[in-house]
């Protein structure tokens, strides 16, 4: 299999699911990391968490997905609901949780010796979701995330044998094959170079109307490129991350309420 050229099916409409949280706090054991975090993140935007590190941007992103849970001696206590249902409730199974809410970690991690068309469907097969047309579903994941230009003669190849960047959109494409509801991304970028991560980001301003998406980023300006909102942590010696301020990105960045958000966004400290 060298390349697959298949008609482009159009998607089927679906309301968009946002994500909320409610006063969750998170432990590792008994050192308390958040203190009563709530945050709203609407449906079809992207949110954007910042903060200096150690201050709980990656415990809360798994916190969104129940991935925290898998941590030995992790606890926590509040809400996170997913369309208005809560994700932690008994009912609800960590798998199909995270088939809905997926995740795209710092480091791109494809399955190096398995194909990139095996690559974007093998979510499918965790999941055990049958697809009628795996062609297309790969085409168009691949052309979302991106990618398809540039690997579309060579599907058969290694996912291992692409660029950073290329591997982290086809993490991309691999999540949104599974069709989640929202999207977290845990500093997709940092270890990538300009020319990839502008790729990065125009895959997220293209996916965002499609899917929720939340992200964790150290750049300030990336975080004002992609998100349209923002939440700002903060943690210190005796206090738990928690949210100092959050709301629409241009105002946090540019009419900041708390000083320590105008700090932070200018560089005066983090």
């Amino acid at each position: 299999m060298t390349e697959i050229i298949a008609p482009r099916t159009e998607e089927l409409a679906s309301p968009l699911a946002g994500l909320e949280a409610r006063q969750v706090s998170a432990w590792f054991g008994s050192h308390k990391v958040l203190e009563r975090v709530s945050l709203l993140m609407a449906p079809g935007t992207v949110t954007a968490l910042i903060g200096p590190s150690g201050c709980g941007k990656s415990t809360f992103l798994r916190i969104l997905n129940r991935m925290h849970e898998m941590v030995r001696g992790a606890s926590l206590a509040g809400e996170v609901l997913l369309a208005g249902q809560d994700i932690y409730h008994p009912n609800q199974r960590p798998q199909q949780v995270r088939r809905r809410i997926g995740m795209v970690f710092q480091k791109p991690n494809p399955f190096p010796a398995m194909s990139i068309y095996d690559n974007v469907i093998s979510g499918l097969k965790l999941a055990g979701i049958k697809v009628h047309d795996k062609n297309t579903l790969v085409e168009s994941c691949l052309r979302r995330a991106g990618l398809w230009d540039e690997v579309r003669r060579r599907l058969a190849t290694p996912g291992g044998a692409l660029s950073g960047g290329q591997q982290q959109r086809l993490c991309i494409a691999r999540s949104l094959a599974v069709s989640p509801d929202v999207l977290l991304m845990d500093e997709p970028c940092s270890a990538l170079d300009p020319t990839s991560t502008r790729r990065i980001e125009d895959t997220i301003a293209e996916i965002s109307s499609q899917v929720t998406i939340v992200i964790v980023t150290h750049n300030m300006q990336q975080a004002q490129r992609v998100s349209q909102n923002c939440a700002f942590f903060l943690a210190s010696e005796n206090t738990p991350g928690h949210i100092v301020e959050s709301g629409p990105t241009q105002r946090l960045f540019e009419e900041p309420t708390d000083p320590r958000t105008a700090d932070y966004v200018h560089g005066r400290f983090g």
